[in-house]
């Protein structure tokens, strides 16, 4: 092995979590900040949590809301051609009979 090209290794590196929960590990970085750890996440506790970076689960169900309603709308759309064209059915059946 090459001397001086390994970083130093701490052996008691501190993990600080966002919820707050702190453990030791080893790394090659003295303090790691994490955004989510077994403590809190939704897999572990069994509870649903929605961490929100930058605002990203606000624009998501934005679009999700303006996809819901398009589709709607292509729905009713559909069913009004749907009823146009049965009625134009039923209206040349009536003009053969």
């Amino acid at each position: 092995m090459k001397a001086k090209i390994h970083p130093k290794y701490y052996p008691e590196a501190r993990v600080v979590c966002a919820c707050g929960n702190t453990f030791t590990v080893g790394s090659t970085v003295a303090e790691l900040k994490v955004d989510i750890c077994a403590a809190c996440h939704p897999f572990y506790t069994g509870e649903q949590r929605i961490v929100d970076t930058a605002g990203q689960v606000d624009r998501f169900m934005k679009r999700l809301e303006r996809t819901a309603d398009t589709v709607e709308q292509i729905k009713s759309q559909q069913e009004l051609q749907r009823q146009a064209a049965q009625q134009a059915r039923l209206a040349r059946r009536r003009g053969d009979a």
